[in-house]
C-alpha cells in the first residue's frame, strides 16, 4: 500500500461564474499520518482547499476543475461526496453548524446511521469515538450544554466515527478560548499519533501550528507560496507578514535580538526551543530592568459611565452566569474583558444594554439605574458590535443598513442623510453605499455594523469578539479602528480570547471566570498574574511566558508585553 494518502497534481479551480481562480496550480503530496498546518490570509482559498478533499468542490459548487486530486486512492471528481466522506472527515469553524442531534451519543451515531451500518457496529464505534476525544460519560447530554471546546471535540468525534483516513479541520479553534484551543489541538495530535490519522488543519494560531504540525503550507491568492516543516516555515518572516501570517512570538523576539543573518543557525519557533537556545547563548543576554508606565490609565479620574454592584444573574435553566460582580468603567477608558467560554463576559455587557435584567444587584449607566432606560434609548448611548456581523444586518443596501436604526427612531431625514454620509466616509465605505451588505467580505460587513453603530453617535462602544476568524492583518485593522475611536474620546470595551493582540490598544484588563471578576488591573500588571489567568484557563501570551522563564518576576519594573519590548530590554544590557 502506498504511503501517499493525498496526491494533488497541477490543480486549479474556479467557482461557477467567478472571474478569478480560487486555487491555482497546486501540487502537493501528503504522507499517511502526516499533520499539515494550512495558513494564509483571509480569502487565500484555504476553505476551498479543504472542500476539494471530500469532493464538495466540485460536486456541489460546480465550476471549472483542472488537474487531479486523489485521497486514499479515490479520485475526488470520479467518486461521489458520500463515498469520499467515509475516508475524509470534515470539521468546520463553527461546531454549531454541524451539531443536529439531541444527545452527544446521537450526534456521533448520526452519520453512521446514514450509511446504514449495522446497529452492533454503531454501538461499538460511538463509545470508541467519544473516548478518543475524551467525552465519555457525556453521552446523554444535549450538545448545546457543552462548552465551546467540548462542542468542537464532539464534531471531531462525529467525523472520527466514520473511521476516516484523513481528518480536515477548517479553523476549528477560532471561536474557542485558550483552554478550548488547547483541548482541540491536543486531541487532534493524539489522534494523529495514536491512530495514524492524517491531519489537515487550517488555523491562524501560529504558536500551536509551530508546536504540532509536521509541515506548514502558506496559501495566498489561491497559490501555494511555501511548504516546509515549522522550524523552516516560520524563518521567512518577511513573506509571512506580507501574507497575513504572524510568526510565533518567540520567533519575533529572537529575530529582533539577533537581526544579523547568520547570527543564529535558526530562530526558535516554540517556547522550549527558545529557552534552550537562550541558555546556549554566550555571553547570555540579561535583563536590564526597564521602568514602564504602569500607572492608572489617563481616564482614571473621569466620571463612571458603567457600573455594577454585586451583580448576580441566573438564566432560566438554572445556570449562574454572574456571581457578585462589581465593576466601574470610566469615560474614555479602553477596557478588555477576557476569560473562558461561559465565564460571564457577554452576560455582563448585556446588562449594560438592558438586554438582561439582574437577578440580584444593581446596574448603573451614566449614573442612573439601567432600568430607567428602554433598550432603544440605551442604543443611542452604547453601541454594540457582535461577533457575527450577519446577525446585525437587516437591509438590502449598505446605506440603508447604516440608516436603519436612525430611521426607526424617527430622526429627521436630512439628519439621517448627513450622519450616513459622514460615517460611510469615516469607515471608507462610500464605494459600497449601493451594494448589498451580504455581497461584501466579512471584514467589510464588520465595518458596516460599526458604521451603523457610529451613526447613532454613542459614547460607549462594545466589541464582542471582533477578531474571531480574522487573519492578523484583519484583526489589526479592527483594533486600529477601536484605537481611533478611543483617541476620539469614546469609551471602548473589547471582549476577546486573543490576549496577544491587546498590547498597544487596551489599557485595563478584566478577567472573568465562572461568573466572577477574578482580576481587574492595568494590562501590564494583569498579564503577569499568570496564576490568576490560569484560574480561568487563560494562557498568557508566549512572550510573557518567555520573559518569566528567563527571569522570574521578582521585580515589578520588568514587564515587557511584546516581542519588541522583550528584545529591547535584553539588548539594552
Amino acid at each position: 500500500m502506498s504511503n501517499d494518502i493525498v496526491v494533488i497534481k497541477d490543480f486549479s479551480y474556479r467557482y461557477a461564474s467567478a472571474a478569478e481562480f480560487a486555487l491555482h496550480d497546486i501540487s502537493l503530496t501528503l504522507r499517511r499520518g502526516e499533520f499539515l498546518g494550512v495558513m494564509g490570509p483571509t480569502g487565500a482559498g484555504k476553505t476551498t482547499f479543504c472542500l476539494t478533499l471530500n469532493g464538495i468542490v466540485p460536486h456541489f459548487y460546480g465550476g471549472d476543475f483542472y488537474g487531479s486530486i486523489t485521497v486514499a486512492g479515490l479520485d475526488t471528481v470520479e467518486h461521489p461526496t458520500y463515498q469520499l466522506a467515509q475516508c475524509v472527515g470534515m470539521v468546520f469553524q463553527d461546531p454549531e453548524m454541524q451539531l443536529t442531534a439531541p444527545t452527544v451519543a446521537g450526534e456521533v451515531a448520526f452519520a453512521l446511521e446514514n450509511i446504514c451500518l449495522p446497529v452492533d457496529e454503531i454501538k461499538r464505534r460511538v463509545p470508541a469515538a467519544l473516548m478518543a476525544v475524551r467525552l465519555e460519560g457525556l453521552e446523554e447530554k444535549h450538545p448545546h450544554q457543552l462548552s465551546g471546546g467540548q462542542k468542537q471535540r464532539l464534531a471531531i468525534a462525529a467525523a472520527l466515527a466514520l473511521q476516516p483516513d484523513v481528518l480536515v479541520l477548517d479553523e476549528p479553534t477560532s471561536q474557542l478560548d485558550p483552554v478550548g484551543t488547547d483541548e482541540v489541538f491536543a486531541v487532534v495530535r493524539e489522534l494523529n499519533r495514536s491512530q495514524g490519522i492524517t491531519i489537515i488543519l487550517v488555523s491562524h494560531a501560529s504558536e500551536e501550528i509551530a508546536e504540532y504540525a509536521d509541515r506548514v503550507m502558506l496559501l495566498a491568492g489561491g497559490k501555494l507560496l511555501a511548504l516546509a516543516p515549522p522550524t523552516e516555515f516560520f524563518q521567512n518572516s518577511e513573506l509571512l507578514w506580507a501574507n497575513g501570517v504572524r510568526p510565533p512570538e518567540v520567533t519575533q523576539a529572537f529575530q529582533r535580538l539577533f537581526p544579523v543573518p547568520g547570527s543564529l543557525p535558526t530562530y526558535p519557533v516554540t517556547l522550549p526551543q527558545a529557552l534552550a537556545q537562550y541558555n546556549q547563548i554566550q555571553p547570555r543576554p540579561t535583563f536590564l530592568p526597564v521602568i514602564y508606565a504602569n500607572g492608572r490609565p489617563p481616564a482614571a479620574e473621569n466620571e463612571v459611565v458603567l457600573q455594577t454592584e454585586n451583580l448576580h444573574y441566573t438564566y432560566d435553566d438554572g445556570t449562574q452566569a454572574l456571581k457578585g460582580v462589581s465593576v466601574a468603567i470610566r469615560r474614555g477608558e479602553y477596557v478588555a474583558i477576557v476569560g473562558q467560554n461561559g465565564g460571564g463576559k457577554s452576560t455582563l455587557v448585556r446588562h449594560f444594554l438592558h438586554l438582561l435584567t439582574a437577578t440580584e444587584g444593581r446596574v448603573n449607566v451614566f449614573g442612573k439605574d439601567v432600568n430607567t432606560y428602554s433598550v432603544s434609548e440605551l442604543a443611542q448611548f452604547i453601541g454594540y458590535v457582535s461577533q457575527n456581523p450577519d446577525n446585525q444586518i437587516f437591509s438590502d443596501t449598505v446605506e440603508r443598513e447604516v440608516a436603519f436604526a436612525l430611521t426607526n427612531l424617527r430622526f429627521p431625514k436630512d439628519e439621517v442623510q448627513r450622519r450616513v454620509a459622514t460615517v460611510l466616509q469615516d469607515m471608507e465605505l462610500e464605494w459600497a453605499a449601493k451594494r448589498h451588505p451580504l455581497t461584501l467580505s466579512k471584514g467589510d460587513r464588520s465595518r458596516i455594523v460599526v458604521a451603523a453603530t457610529l451613526a447613532m453617535q454613542p459614547e460607549v462602544l462594545i466589541f464582542d469578539e471582533p477578531t474571531t476568524g480574522q487573519d492578523y492583518k484583519g484583526a489589526q485593522a479592527i483594533l486600529e479602528l477601536t484605537r481611533k475611536l478611543h483617541q476620539a474620546g469614546k469609551t471602548i470595551i473589547v471582549i476577546t480570547h486573543h490576549l496577544y493582540l491587546l498590547p498597544g490598544y487596551a489599557e485595563r484588563l478584566l478577567v472573568m471566570g465562572k461568573g466572577q471578576l477574578l482580576l481587574d488591573n492595568s494590562l501590564r500588571y494583569a498579564f503577569y498574574e499568570t496564576a490568576k489567568l490560569r484560574e480561568t484557563f487563560l494562557t498568557a501570551p508566549q512572550v510573557i511566558r518567555l520573559a518569566e522563564a528567563i527571569q522570574p518576576q521578582s521585580e515589578a519594573a520588568l514587564r515587557p508585553l511584546t516581542p519588541a519590548e522583550l528584545a529591547a530590554a535584553l539588548v539594552a544590557q
